[in-house]
């Protein structure tokens, strides 16, 4: 790589760098305080609180790598532009092509990056926050039961009592659990009983309960039940784990899909690396429109509101397919050829230099 290239280069990759530093700090600040508010920890602990707040950072990746590059070029062009290097530059033989150039090279990598991220990082995010959602919202979540206290839910009619808890091996000794279903009233004692910590494959957190028995009592005296066991396998009834499967869906699984809601979330992960390429060439643009008498805060405003029409007409997109309103062919892939169309008719406009390709 040549000087020229480098040190364009450099003053592009130091803002990104800096601004997705800062962003990830945002975000997780905000997801932890947001945790924090909902009593995360209580039920789940703190280790539980830091793997949400990492998983939700990871997903969110996909949209802060983009907004950081985006803001990072305009931040480095703005100020080349405005001190005049890039007209230095222009003058020394350095053509609007080849700034392009460097700015591809930079955004292609993180196009890739933000493409993978998308299409195997974030659906195994999602899978595994999923689980620890479910786990924090379940009713019977053990990690929040104390000893010698009652737990009662109006929603559901269940009543649970914890006689003793070893929090060292995670157990609960003399358990009392009972629940009021449409026809019958079901009764639970077990001696003892251990939440189970699901793998990501797993649909439901679940419960084994041990040496107990089962009363489930009508209001018909004569068909009582009771069932003893020394092993029992109670799934909870939360129902965060079974939402939105398509966001943890692999990848390779989408491809298979027939569904127009399966097949808009596959194009989204697809469009990622393009998205991120097409917006880093919207801001070459934007430089060559702002005047460099424009001060800093008009221009991240006007920048501010062009990425925020990209974004919620990316979003529109992609719901249109999902509700059959655009076929899966062109599917969401309209709006990125639309972009691409308008930036070829920007750089073939007579007297553009800074992007130009003749």
């Amino acid at each position: 790589m040549k000087i020229i290239e480098r040190y364009v280069a450099r003053e592009l990759t130091i803002p990104f760098l800096v601004i997705i530093l800062i962003l990830v700090a945002l975000f997780a600040s905000f997801s932890s305080a947001r945790f924090l508010a909902g009593s995360v920890t209580e039920t789940l602990g703190l280790g539980a609180l830091f793997m949400l707040v990492l998983l939700k950072t990871l997903i969110a990746l996909e949209v802060l790598i983009p907004v950081a590059l985006y803001v990072a070029i305009i931040s480095g062009l703005s100020r080349l532009h405005k001190d005049q290097e890039l007209n230095v530059l222009q003058s020394t033989g350095i053509s609007g092509k080849r700034i392009v150039s460097i700015v591809l090279m930079i955004a292609i990598p993180v196009g890739i990056i933000s493409g993978l991220l998308s299409s195997y990082v974030r659906p195994w995010a999602y899978a595994k926050s999923y689980l620890l959602d479910a786990q924090a919202e379940a009713e019977l979540n053990t990690n929040r039961f104390q000893a010698g206290r009652f737990y009662g839910s109006e929603r559901s009619g269940r009543v649970v009592y914890v006689h003793h808890k070893d929090e060292t091996n995670k157990t609960m000794n003399e358990i009392f659990h009972y629940i009021k279903r449409p026809d019958t009233h079901e009764i639970i004692i077990a001696k003892k009983a251990m939440q189970v910590q699901p793998s990501i494959e797993a649909e439901r957190p679940n419960i084994q309960l041990s040496d107990g028995h089962i009363y489930q009592l009508t209001h018909d005296v004569s068909r009582d039940d009771k069932i003893a066991f020394e092993k029992l396998t109670y799934f909870t009834d939360s129902e965060l784990a079974l939402r939105y499967r398509r966001k943890a869906a692999p990848t390779r699984t989408l491809w298979k899909s027939e569904e127009p809601w399966e097949i808009a979330e596959l194009q989204w992960r697809l469009s990622r690396p393009f998205s991120a390429i097409l917006m880093a060439l919207v801001a070459v643009a934007f430089i060559k429109i702002t005047p460099r008498q424009d001060k800093a805060t008009k221009t991240y405003l006007v920048a501010a509101t062009v990425f925020a029409v990209y974004y919620n007409l990316s979003g529109l997109a992609k719901n249109w397919v999902e509700q059959n309103v655009v076929g899966t062919t062109p599917g969401i892939w309209w709006l990125y050829i639309a972009m691409f169309v308008l930036l070829l008719l920007y750089a073939m406009k007579p007297g553009q230099k800074l992007l130009s390709i003749r």
